[in-house]
C-alpha cells in the first residue's frame, strides 16, 4: 500500500475550506483509502470497547462520535463522485467495497463489548446530568444499536451480517442497472417531422444532448426525466412519445444483466427476514417504528386517505383529456404517453399557459438567484461565488455562504444531465457541521439533471424544474444551517418522514408573485415576467394535480403493501406491482412515478425503502408551515423565520420532529391543510 501522504484522499487537504482535492483524486485511490480508513476505524473501535475505564458518555458516546474521520471523508468523496460523475472503475470499485462497507458497520453496531459500554451508560441517564444535546444522543446512539440488531443472539448476529452484505452488493447493482439501461438509449429526431411542434428551448437541449452522446448535428431524447418528460408533453408525435414513454418505463426491466426484477424480488426477502429477526411483524413495521408516523397503519391511512379523492378527480381529468382526443379526431383511448401531451393542450387552453411561455422566464441563473435570495431574507444567509476551488467535474460551481460576514459552509451546486450521472436531484455533503472539537464548517452538494443548452445559449428551466432547485435547495439549507455539536445530530440526520419537510416548505416561495416579479426575468431581454402571466399561471396552480397526486401515491403503496409482506418468498415483482395496481384501481392513463424496477428509492439504498410516502407526511407540515407565513402577512415574517431556523434548519435531531414542529408553528399540524394544497377537498 502506498504511504498515506501519496493518497490525496488520506493526506491532509490544503484547498481552501479544506475541500477535497479532486484534482488529484484517481479511482485507484480509493481501494486503498477505503483500506486504511476502515483498518483506522477498527482500531478505534477496540479502544473504545476494550477500555479499562468505567464507562461514561466522554470515552463511549463521544468517542464513538469523534471516530470515523477518515472512513467519513474517503465515503462522502467517492459516493458523491459515483452518483455524479461514474465511470466504469467507480462502478467495479462500489460493487467490491458495498459488501466490505456493510460487515465493517455490521462488525461495530454488533460489537457485543461495545453495546455493553453504551447500555451502561445508557441505563445511569437518569442521574447522569447531561444537558439535553448529550441526552439526546446517548438515546439515539442506545436505539440505533439496538434496532441493528446488538441485543440479539451470535447466530441472528451473524445472519444479520450476511443480509446486510448481500443487501449492500443487490443495492449497488440495482443503480448501476438503471444507469446502464438509461445509457444505452437515446432517440435520434432525425427528421423535420420529428422534431415538430417542439419548441426552440427544447431543441437546444436536444441538440446538445446529440452532441455529448456522440450525433453532432442531430437532435436526440434521452431517458433523463429533464429531456424525457417535455417530449411527452409537447411533441406531436404519438408514435414517439410511446416510444420514449416505454423505453423510460422499461428501465432496469429489459431482460439480460440489467434487468432489476430478481434483484428487487431479492432484497424484499431479505428485508422480510431482518425485520422477523428483530422481532418486528414486517419491514415496514420495523422501519416506521423511529417515524413520525410510527405504525404502517397511520402511513396507510394517510394514503388512503389522498388517494380516494384524486383517483376520482385523475378519472374525471382522464374524461376531459379523452375528450379532447376526440375533437381532434383521434381514434385511440387515452395512454400514460398521451396524459401529458393533451393536459399541457387542456391547461393551455383553459388557463393560457404553456412551458413554452414559461421557460424563457426561468434560465438556470435567474433560479439559482431566487433561492439565494429567498434564504437571505429568511435566514441572513448570503453566497459569494468563488472560483478558485477545484470540484469534482467542470460543471458543477461552488459558492462560500456567509452569515452576518463570517464564512459558515461551501455550496456547491452540480446542475446539468451527463451520462456519467445517476438521475434524479439530490442533496448530499462533502463534509457535515460539527462543534465537538471546534466549528467544522459543512460542504453541502446539490445534484440535478437538468439539460444542459449549447454553447453561449442559456439554460431554461421549466416550472418543474424550478421546483426541483427549490426543493433539493431547501434540503441543502437543512445542511447549511445546521448548528449542533455532534455530527450523529446534524443537518438532515432526522426521521424519514420530517426530512421533506424543510425541503418540501422552501419550494412554496418560488410560486410567490413578488419572488417571480423581481427573479423570473427574460433570458434574452431581461424583461419580468407579466403580471399576467403570473395570474394566469397561479391560476393553473392546481391544474392536473389529480395526475401528479395519483403516479406518487401509487408509488407510496406499492412501497408499503411491498414490506409490509411478512414472507414474500420468491415474489415475482411485476406480478405484484400490477396486482396492487389493479386492486387499487390505477387509472389507465396514468403510470407509477418510478416502476418496480427502477426505483431507486427504496431499492438503490434503504433511504426510502417503506418509506416513500414520507413526501406525502412532510407535505402536510410543509402546507401546515406555510399557511403560517402566509397569515401572518409577511411571507418573510422575522419572527416565524427565527423559529423556523432555531428548531428546523438549525437543530438537526436535537429534539423529535412532532416537538420541533409545535415549536416552530405554536401546535401540531392541521392535516386538512395537504389537501387545500393539492385541491382535492376541504
Amino acid at each position: 500500500m502506498a504511504h498515506p501522504s501519496e493518497n490525496p484522499l488520506l493526506a491532509p487537504w490544503a484547498a481552501p475550506f479544506g475541500a477535497p482535492p479532486f484534482a488529484d483524486i484517481r479511482p485507484e485511490h480509493f481501494r486503498p483509502a477505503f483500506e486504511a480508513a476502515l483498518a483506522e476505524r477498527a482500531a478505534e473501535i477496540d479502544a473504545i470497547a476494550g477500555d479499562a475505564a468505567p464507562a461514561c458518555f466522554a470515552n463511549t458516546i463521544e468517542a464513538l462520535e469523534r471516530g470515523g474521520r477518515a472512513l467519513d471523508r474517503v465515503s462522502a468523496v467517492f459516493f458523491n463522485l459515483l452518483g455524479a460523475d461514474g465511470s466504469d472503475a467507480l462502478e467495479a470499485i462500489e460493487r467490491d467495497v458495498a459488501p466490505i462497507l456493510s460487515r465493517a458497520h455490521s462488525d461495530i453496531a454488533l460489537n457485543p463489548a461495545l453495546f455493553a459500554r453504551v447500555t451502561a451508560v445508557f441505563e445511569r441517564r437518569a442521574s447522569s446530568r447531561l444537558d439535553a444535546e448529550r441526552m439526546r444522543l446517548l438515546e439515539r446512539t442506545h436505539k440505533r444499536f439496538v434496532r441493528a440488531g446488538a441485543a440479539l443472539d451470535p447466530l441472528a448476529k451473524g445472519r444479520l451480517k450476511d443480509i446486510g452484505e448481500r443487501m449492500a452488493s443487490l443495492g449497488a447493482q440495482f443503480g448501476q442497472n438503471v444507469l446502464a439501461d438509461e445509457k444505452a438509449w437515446l432517440l435520434l429526431l432525425e427528421t423535420p417531422d420529428d422534431r415538430a411542434g417542439l419548441p426552440q428551448s427544447f431543441l437546444a437541449a436536444a441538440a446538445q444532448a446529440a452532441v455529448e452522446r456522440g450525433h453532432a448535428g442531430g437532435h436526440a431524447v434521452t431517458l433523463s426525466r429533464s429531456s424525457v418528460e417535455p417530449f411527452l408533453s409537447l411533441s406531436p408525435r404519438r408514435d414517439l412519445r410511446e416510444k420514449a414513454f416505454r423505453a423510460f418505463a422499461a428501465r432496469g426491466a429489459n431482460g439480460g444483466k440489467h434487468d432489476n426484477r430478481a434483484i428487487a424480488s431479492e432484497m424484499a426477502k431479505l428485508r422480510a427476514e431482518r425485520a422477523k429477526l428483530l422481532g418486528y411483524a414486517s419491514y415496514a413495521h420495523f422501519r416506521l417504528d423511529d417515524t413520525m408516523a410510527k405504525t404502517p397503519q397511520a402511513a396507510h391511512g394517510l394514503l388512503d386517505k389522498v388517494w380516494a379523492p384524486a383517483r376520482l378527480a385523475a378519472l374525471r381529468d382522464a374524461e376531459d383529456l379523452q375528450a379532447t382526443i376526440a375533437v381532434e379526431g383521434g381514434n385511440f383511448a387515452l395512454a400514460p404517453w398521451d396524459w401529458r401531451y393533451y393536459a399541457e393542450k387542456r391547461r393551455k387552453a383553459l388557463f393560457d399557459v404553456d412551458e413554452a411561455e414559461l421557460k424563457p422566464y426561468l434560465p438556470l441563473d435567474g433560479v439559482v438567484e431566487a433561492a439565494f435570495h429567498v434564504a437571505g431574507k429568511l435566514f441572513g444567509l448570503n453566497f459569494t461565488e468563488r472560483r478558485d476551488i477545484a470540484l469534482h467535474h467542470a460543471d458543477a460551481r461552488a459558492w462560500t455562504v456567509l452569515r452576518e460576514g463570517e464564512e459558515v459552509a461551501l455550496f456547491i451546486g452540480d446542475y446539468f444531465n451527463r451520462a456519467s450521472k445517476h438521475s434524479g436531484a439530490w442533496m448530499s455533503s462533502f463534509r457535515d457541521q460539527e462543534k465537538l472539537d471546534g466549528a467544522v464548517k459543512p460542504i453541502i452538494v446539490n445534484v440535478m439533471n437538468f439539460a444542459k443548452a449549447g454553447a453561449g445559449e442559456a439554460c431554461l428551466l421549466s416550472f418543474d424544474d424550478a421546483r426541483t432547485l427549490f426543493h433539493e435547495f431547501g434540503h441543502a439549507l437543512h445542511g447549511l444551517l445546521s448548528d449542533v455539536t455532534y455530527p450523529s445530530l446534524a443537518g438532515t440526520n432526522v426521521a424519514r418522514d420530517f426530512v421533506e419537510f424543510p425541503s418540501q416548505l422552501y419550494e412554496h416561495w418560488l410560486e410567490e408573485p413578488d419572488i417571480l416579479r423581481q427573479f423570473a426575468r427574460h433570458h434574452e431581454t431581461g424583461a419580468p415576467m407579466p403580471d399576467g402571466l403570473i395570474e394566469r399561471m397561479a391560476a393553473a396552480r392546481r391544474f392536473n394535480q389529480a395526475f401528479a397526486t395519483v403516479e406518487f401515491t401509487a408509488c407510496a403503496l406499492f412501497d408499503l403493501d411491498l414490506h409490509l409482506i411478512a414472507d414474500p418468498g420468491d415474489l415475482d415483482i411485476a406480478a405484484f406491482e400490477a396486482e396492487r395496481l389493479a386492486a387499487i384501481g390505477m387509472p389507465a392513463g396514468i403510470a407509477m412515478r418510478h416502476g418496480a424496477a427502477h426505483f431507486q428509492h427504496i431499492f438503490s439504498a434503504e433511504g426510502y425503502s417503506a418509506g416513500y410516502y414520507s413526501y406525502l407526511w412532510s407535505e402536510i407540515l410543509d402546507a401546515d408551515g406555510f399557511e403560517a407565513f402566509k397569515a401572518s402577512g409577511d411571507i418573510f415574517d422575522p419572527a416565524l423565520a427565527k423559529r423556523l431556523r432555531d428548531y428546523v434548519y438549525a437543530a438537526g435531531n436535537l429534539r423529535e420532529p412532532d416537538e420541533a414542529y409545535a415549536k416552530f408553528r405554536g401546535r401540531a399540524p392541521a392535516p386538512e391543510a395537504l389537501l387545500r394544497k393539492r385541491g382535492l377537498g376541504v
